[in-house]
């Protein structure tokens, strides 16, 4: 899925195998941001820009 929140956008996935979600930058998908919950991801890759 495509997301964005007005300063970044983002794509959500769920590695079925770990239970973990990644975040991606849609404009740059060399960062990538892993949390338990969507919200954890999607916080670490605002930390990463």
């Amino acid at each position: 899925m495509k997301f964005d929140n007005n300063t970044l956008q983002y794509r959500i996935a769920l590695n079925t195998n770990t239970q973990i979600f990644m975040a991606y930058d849609a404009k740059d998908p060399k960062k990538i941001a892993y949390g338990i919950t969507i919200e954890q991801a999607k916080k670490e890759l605002n930390k990463s820009i």
